[in-house]
């Protein structure tokens, strides 16, 4: 009788929620909550259509979590992904219009400039980021803070304060709302970074090492980890993301501005730590990331569809915030015990 009643208690209800918290963590509970929350409240939340827009508005939102995760497995934070979004994008359009305006029918060239021209854009910004942060120590939050800044300046230089458009169609066409291998562009181009950046994270020794310097910078240090070759990385990875999400953003809404990005800063930040990347580093799954990224994307648009207020829908995004950074803390005490 007594083995009987332990384990009818092990099974209950509150038990069983209690170990999917503490394995799983908080996402899967606001993921089906909310998913089950905007079935009811509106029909078309569950309509194909509205599927389709949700995984493709998710893949932005996907690529640049997966590079803030990367900053945050290493302790970090990267401020700057929203400026570099249009950064990215305003530098790719600028080149790509400048090549066709004197080559009009050297499409491809153009093309593989301007992206080219973007992504080391990107490149420059990750290193100046990682530099403050690994070589003079500056803090990720100030170095970061500065640099997005710095950034929506020079975008709104270039362009005058006006967006950049009559982007070619053959562009937009090829990246934007095309289809390769039956599938948008933004969609592939974000399950092929998933996939890589699985396998950098889990399967190699740089991977291994970005944790390593998140949970125990000076251990890695006396264990003989470059911690400043891995900062510097990281924040390198984070920006190249951010970029590509830029040019991808570009292609499907054929304009490129200096706040195009803007609103990803704080998403990408929300979608790590409501999957359970740790603000302290050294703890965290790219696959949680992904799934943290989609529910922040399915919170806005049901939101959107139930009409919910601009603001209160940023209302609500912090709260979610700070909601996941309790239940956190609550975990990691109750693995602890």
């Amino acid at each position: 009788m007594a083995i009987s009643s332990e384990s009818a208690a092990r099974s209950s209800p509150t038990n069983w929620t209690k170990a999917a918290f503490i394995h799983l963590g908080i996402l899967p509970f606001l993921l089906v909550g909310a998913i089950v929350f905007f079935s009811l409240q509106e029909e078309r939340f569950y309509s194909s259509l509205n599927i389709f827009n949700v995984a493709r508005q998710s893949t932005f939102l996907i690529i640049i979590a997966m590079g803030q995760a990367v900053v945050l497995l290493t302790a970090g934070l990267d401020l700057s992904v929203g400026s570099v979004v249009g950064f990215a994008g305003v530098v790719t359009a600028l080149i790509l219009k400048s090549v066709l305006g004197s080559s009009p029918d050297a499409l491809l060239m153009a093309m593989t400039l301007a992206i080219s021209g973007g992504l080391l854009a990107s490149v420059v910004i990750g290193l100046i980021n990682g530099l403050g942060v690994a070589m003079l120590n500056v803090p990720p939050f100030m170095m970061t803070l500065g640099t997005t800044t710095s950034l929506v300046g020079v975008s709104l230089s270039m362009t005058s304060g006006l967006p950049v458009t009559q982007i070619p169609d053959d562009f937009q066409r090829i990246l934007g709302y095309g289809r390769i291998l039956g599938l948008a562009p933004a969609v592939l181009f974000t399950g092929l970074i998933f996939v890589a950046m699985w396998v950098l994270l889990n399967r190699t020794t740089i991977g291994r090492y970005f944790y390593s310097v998140g949970s125990n910078i000076r251990a890695s240090q006396l264990s003989g980890i470059n911690t400043r070759r891995q900062l510097i990385l990281a924040y390198v990875i984070c920006s190249v993301l951010a970029a590509i999400t830029g040019i991808l953003f570009l292609a499907r809404t054929g304009s490129a501005e200096a706040l195009n990005g803007q609103p990803y800063g704080l998403q990408s930040v929300a979608a790590c730590v409501i999957a359970g990347v740790s603000l302290f580093g050294g703890s965290g799954k790219v696959r949680d990331v992904l799934l943290g990224a989609i529910f922040i994307t399915i919170l806005t648009n049901g939101m959107n569809l139930i009409r919910v207020e601009s603001y209160v829908q940023q209302i609500v995004l912090g709260a979610i915030l700070v909601l996941a950074l309790v239940a956190d803390q609550l975990r990691t005490r109750m693995i602890a015990r």
